[in-house]
């Protein structure tokens, strides 16, 4: 389970349980409907930790960013508002009452592809194991240890293990789909399963009809129909179609297995149906009556109906989208993974997704998976300079998040812990992403037409496989793939650590909150949680309830201004506003300027911060770079966690010392979380002061 102090943080974040109407979610993120977004605090939430963002949706949705782990956070969260409201309606509860409420062409697509995401979400763990099942005989084929899928009893068992999810996908997604639709999920799975049983799929063997007729005599014919073969030079694929007689009517045979199409349009045509019968059936008889005849009506109907409709549909996607690789194989290389940067936050991946699954049924190999890779590689190679920041700042949060990202990408190639924990929520990196999925696509497009597959353009797979380093294997002309999606890696990476990620102010805030430790306090997100605007609301908005408090020098010496100190972090007031005081080259003690918690001290013992009894941050911070010294000089009087009173001793400096190895000595004040308060007034600064003398005045 998850920690249910997050559960906590978050419903208390979102308004209280009596702002929920509806919780739900999906591969990363938490989904509420609320009464009233308006009274959640966005910027807390985004700064607990184990929260990677949050994605306000109009008046009533909010989306949580959690990452891989959201399934737990969803039953700590679920479980809160079941012990402390009975009144909580269900999802499928709240979710029909809000399908209910959609106006206008704009909700409609918004719910369809909603529809197709939660179709495919429950069973996206099973594919990404499958198609590693997939890559591990991919890799024993490369390495000659087996000659293909089928070369031993074992590796064919290894082989049936990964293709059942891909064999029985259309029930997997018939069952979700009902689901979602509020329909007995259980009947849709049986509508799809009828058309995988051994006896439909005796209606395609001409065996079967020779035995039954051999006996018959006249008539064979006309019962079995016309037998066609064509030949389809898009799809580059030989193809028979069977049509048969059933109860006198003509029904087109299909091998339905991987078809994504039919169960999606199947669970449309039921749901209406379903919901049609519990009106007209009396209830005392719908758990009987309601599954026979919904059962009874859908299985001929998509037999005979949507069976043909939606392959045919799938098919000719696959056909529009296989012309333009074939024709503009260069447009379709560089599109894709340019395209996909936008389509994955938006969650409109989705039916590209089905498409690479129909690709693989209709074809035999899907073709945008290749293309796709880069997009995925650009990705993890942002990430990837994130990281190599967060190690070289020693940023243990940034370090915790990127890491785990680039964990999620390289083994399972999930791109969401990327996009959402990092990707969004700094401006930059798409910046320096998309030159990253830009060189990839370029590279994937020049060198499949320099060094064309015999098979079909491009780089092509016959797996659905997640784009990690342990799927490579499964790609056809696997070395212009490897290539392709080292370039957009390498490129991206390069940019990032090159340019950074951050903008000249975040960097010196990151930067200066390290140095002092106080990540750890106050977190990346409350170090840049106000915007300029924002910034400006605070210091003109008329508080209900102020506070006016001063704040005590923490040593005696000559007060300067943070300009005049000869740091620029503190100069540009990074970490606040403030002062700093020059002191005699003398041994002396660092009071505590406030009333509060000695909440941090800096691994290198140099700076401490005080939480006040009123909520003022403060922060002491002796020298400058200081840090380099890793705690020569310095000994520490008051543990951290103490509560302290103002002129309390927190530690002892040897100033000659520092003098000694070259480092400028002023002790600087400020108030870190300036923004959150009404006014900083110096009060100080040019004039001699003693310890324990008022130099700042903070108005909260």
């Amino acid at each position: 389970m998850a920690d249910s102090k997050l559960a906590e943080a978050i419903l208390a974040g979102v308004g209280g349980k009596e702002n929920v109407d509806m919780l739900t979610h999906c591969a990363t993120r938490l989904r509420f409907t609320l009464k009233d977004a308006s009274i959640v605090d966005g910027k807390k939430l985004d700064s607990t930790k184990g929260v990677m963002g949050v994605v306000p949706q109009g008046d009533t949705s909010y989306q949580i960013v959690i990452g891989g782990g959201v399934a737990d956070v969803y039953e700590d969260v679920n479980a809160l508002l079941g012990k402390k409201s009975s009144s909580i309606a269900s999802n499928d509860d709240v979710k029909a009452k809000e399908r209910d409420k959609i106006k206008g062409k704009n909700k409609f697509v918004d719910s369809f592809f909603e529809f197709l995401s939660d179709s495919f979400r429950p069973i996206i763990g099973v594919l990404l194991g499958a198609s590693l099942i997939i890559a591990i005989i991919n890799l024993l084929i490369t390495f000659g240890v087996i000659k293909d899928a089928s070369d031993t009893p074992s590796t064919l068992f290894l082989n049936a293990i990964a293709q059942a999810v891909f064999y029985f996908l259309p029930v997997m997604i018939a069952y979700n789909a009902c689901k979602k639709l509020k329909v007995d999920p259980w009947v849709g799975a049986v509508c799809m399963l009828a058309l995988f049983t051994p006896q439909f799929l005796a209606l395609m063997s001409p065996e079967m009809y020779s035995n039954v007729f051999s006996a018959t005599g006249p008539g064979k014919e006309a019962a079995l129909g016309a037998l066609n073969t064509f030949t389809d030079a898009t799809l580059g694929k030989d193809g028979t179609t069977y049509v048969t007689q059933v109860f006198n009517l003509p029904m087109i045979l299909f091998n339905y297995k991987g078809n994504v199409f039919v169960p999606l349009l199947m669970s449309g045509c039921l749901a209406l149906l379903y919901k049609g019968l519990k009106k007209i059936i009396p209830p005392t008889v719908q758990l009987v009556f309601v599954p026979f005849l919904a059962m009874l009506i859908m299985v001929p109907f998509t037999a005979f109906v949507i069976g043909p409709i939606g392959v045919t549909a799938g098919s000719y996607l696959g056909i529009g989208l296989a012309w333009l690789n074939n024709n503009a194989p260069f447009i379709f290389a560089i599109a894709i993974p340019l395209l996909y940067p936008f389509l994955v936050p938006l969650g409109l991946h989705w039916p590209l997704n089905a498409l690479m699954l129909v690709n693989i049924d209709t074809l035999g190999y899907d073709f945008i998976q290749g293309p796709m890779g880069c997009w995925n590689f650009a990705c993890f190679g942002a990430t990837f300079g994130v990281l190599y920041h967060a190690l070289r700042e020693r940023d243990v949060e940034m370090l915790g998040v990127s890491g785990g990202a680039l964990a999620a990408g390289f083994l399972g190639g999930v791109s969401e812990p990327s996009l959402y924990g990092i990707h969004l929520r700094y401006k930059k990196i798409y910046k320096r992403m998309i030159p990253g999925c830009l060189a990839g696509g370029v590279t994937i497009a020049v060198l499949g037409f320099l060094f064309p597959s015999s098979a079909a353009p491009g780089v092509t797979t016959t797996a659905f496989a997640f784009t990690s380093l342990l799927t490579i294997p499964v790609f056809n002309q696997v070395w212009v793939y490897a290539i392709s999606i080292a370039v957009a890696f390498i490129v991206a990476a390069g940019l990032v650590i090159a340019l950074d990620y951050r903008t000249p102010q975040q960097k010196a805030k990151m930067r200066a909150f390290n140095a002092a430790g106080l990540l750890g306090l106050y977190g990346v997100e409350d170090i840049f949680q106000y915007t300029e605007e924002e910034q400006a609301k605070l210091a003109n908005k008329e508080a209900e309830e102020t506070f006016s408090i001063n704040l005590n020098a923490p040593i005696s010496g000559k007060g300067i201004t943070l300009k005049e100190s000869g740091d620029k972090v503190f100069a540009m007031k990074a970490l606040g506003d403030g002062m700093a005081i020059v002191p005699d080259k003398q041994k002396a003690q660092i009071l505590s300027p406030i009333d509060g918690k000695l909440t941090a001290i800096a691994v290198d013992l140099h700076a401490y911060t005080i939480m006040g009894d009123n909520g003022v941050g403060v922060l002491v911070h002796v020298g400058v770079d200081t840090v380099n010294l890793h705690g020569k000089g310095f000994k520490i009087i008051t543990k951290q966690g103490s509560e302290v009173k103002a002129g309390q001793a927190i530690a002892e400096v040897d100033f000659p010392l520092l003098d000694k190895e070259g480092y400028k000595i002023p002790v600087f004040v400020t108030v870190v979380n300036t923004n959150n308060m009404q006014s900083v007034d110096i009060l100080k600064a040019g004039e001699d002061v003693k310890a324990k003398d008022a130099i700042i005045n903070v108005i909260g």
